[in-house]
């Protein structure tokens, strides 16, 4: 019932060809044991067709209303979801597939942010898209050298357009609302009537099974709500269903966010979304992206064995890259951490097998992601950058020793709570309280490097290490902080 609303939407924005899903409707046969329940759609006449699938396949026949329809859902939902698995004849569908943002509901063919990704690779906007006005999902140059084919049979597509398309224009983000809980509150209340959110289900003996009155039964459930010939339950069932529609049109006008990285740095840029770190749907995306290529998902040159050992080389690290730099820049914190650590040299999960050329630019940006995740609240990083400052290593060629800014970043990382920005445990085990308390002693002992000594502050710092590390059960570590406790306070009394 569900994609038929995005049907009734999208074909409210005058495209050139309207589209409507088929909704199923479920037998169960009480008498027979176990009750079983029988998946029932209407037969369609004319060539079945799969226009695209839940994991990226777009049919090389290339009509261009099918996958327009699954890019528009995408963007009128503002990301939270998008309509694939689109099949049937003309653009009569049946059986289609949603993918959410939080990859909940749907059945298992919803592969959230995955399935999303992999649509995206494999679309290309097309006339309608552009007339609806769309907006292009970004791609590596590389990427789009691999679908000019397929932009060729795009060309060549006989689908005409009126020139009347409505636009799908995004909404202010303080007309925003919350698109899934409505979807949601809707199936509950279809579900009070019905057993299946996608359709009736109907009760049935064998013997009812095979009368003509259930097939007239079945022919009134199974007819459109619209038709003029049906009649209906009654005026306020109609009138409810009109409602529904209007309500559900009204909802995604406030929704309606474009697909191109450009809008969403603009609209963070400028604080109007109020998101947080990880909270960009479209972010996600473009990191399962990279993380896609980094698997050897999108190599072609493996011939048709699925087993095929996928060599480094032969990945496409550049949309790699380009897929998690954006990533970043729309607030992933996985993305920022991982390019932080590649372009600094170290250990990192993602892209494993991923590397950069050393040089100071590179150690530059690394340190600038470095930063990006400390201010979103990531302990290590916060570790990282407080480190490099007392030390004065690894803070590239824009940054210098500071004892300040040092200090700065172990307050930071022990006033965190236990979670960042985006609501991500890290735990500071490898840095304990102990630890960090002793090394801000340490400098307000040495002083220097933009810092004044300060003996009184560095022995109740090394007071307050001591007692950490005694609650750590590190019995001769407190004793030595105990002992440079009473040095630093011995200095004041000279």
């Amino acid at each position: 019932m569900d994609a038929k609303l995005w049907g009734e939407e999208y074909n409210r924005h005058k495209p050139p060809k309207k589209v409507d899903i088929f909704q199923m409707y479920i037998l169960q046969f009480k008498n027979r044991e176990g009750s079983p329940l029988y998946h029932l759609e209407h037969y369609i006449e004319g060539d079945y067709v799969k226009y695209n699938s839940n994991s990226g396949f777009v049919e090389e026949t290339s009509r261009l209303t099918p996958q327009a329809f699954s890019h528009f859902t995408f963007e009128r939902s503002g990301h939270r979801m998008i309509v694939v698995d689109i099949q049937g004849v003309g653009d009569l569908y049946t059986d289609p597939q949603i993918h959410t943002a939080d990859g909940e509901e749907y059945g298992d063919g919803n592969l959230g942010t995955k399935g999303m990704s992999l649509f995206f690779h494999s679309h290309v906007c097309n006339e309608i898209c552009q007339r609806l006005g769309l907006s292009h999902f970004d791609l590596s140059d590389s990427e789009k050298q691999l679908i000019k084919k397929y932009i060729t049979l795009l060309k060549s597509s006989t689908t005409h357009l009126r020139g009347e398309e409505e636009l799908c224009v995004s909404a202010s983000p303080r007309e925003q609302v919350d698109l899934t809980e409505f979807l949601r509150q809707r199936t509950i209340s279809s579900s009070s009537s019905h057993s299946d959110s996608q359709g009736p289900c109907f009760d049935l003996t064998d013997e009812e099974s095979m009368s003509p009155i259930n097939e007239e039964r079945m022919r009134y459930y199974s007819t459109s709500p619209d038709d003029s010939e049906t009649p209906t339950s009654s005026e306020s069932d109609t009138l409810s269903k009109e409602q529904e529609r209007q309500i559900f049109s009204n909802t995604v006008h406030r929704l309606a966010r474009p697909s191109s990285v450009a809008f969403e740095l603009n609209m963070r840029n400028q604080n109007l979304l109020n998101i947080k770190m990880g909270d960009s749907i479209l972010g996600q995306i473009h990191h399962e992206l990279s993380k896609y290529h980094e698997i050897g998902r999108f190599i072609t040159n493996t011939g048709h064995n699925p087993l095929s050992i996928i060599n480094a080389e032969d990945i496409d690290w550049e949309s790699a890259l380009f897929h998690e730099e954006i990533a970043a820049q729309l607030g992933v914190m996985e993305a920022i951490l991982t390019l932080a650590k590649l372009y600094l040299n170290m250990q990192h999960d993602v892209l494993v097998n991923c590397t950069v050329q050393l040089s100071d630019d590179n150690m530059d940006r690394g340190i600038d992601y470095m930063v990006q995740a400390a201010r979103a609240g990531d302990r290590t990083a916060m570790l990282y950058m407080a480190k490099a400052y007392q030390s004065g290593n690894g803070l590239g060629t824009g940054r210098t020793r500071c004892y300040g800014d040092a200090i700065y970043w172990y307050d930071k990382s022990l006033d965190m709570e236990d979670h960042d920005e985006g609501g991500h445990y890290d735990s500071t085990s490898e840095d304990p309280t102990y630890k960090i308390v002793a090394n801000k002693a340490e400098m307000y002992l040495s002083g220097g490097y933009g810092l004044d000594t300060d003996p009184q502050k560095a022995g109740d710092l090394y007071a307050e290490a001591a007692e950490e590390a005694m609650n750590a059960m590190k019995g001769k570590l407190s004793n030595k902080y105990y002992c440079l406790s009473e040095e630093a306070h011995g200095m004041l009394e000279e």
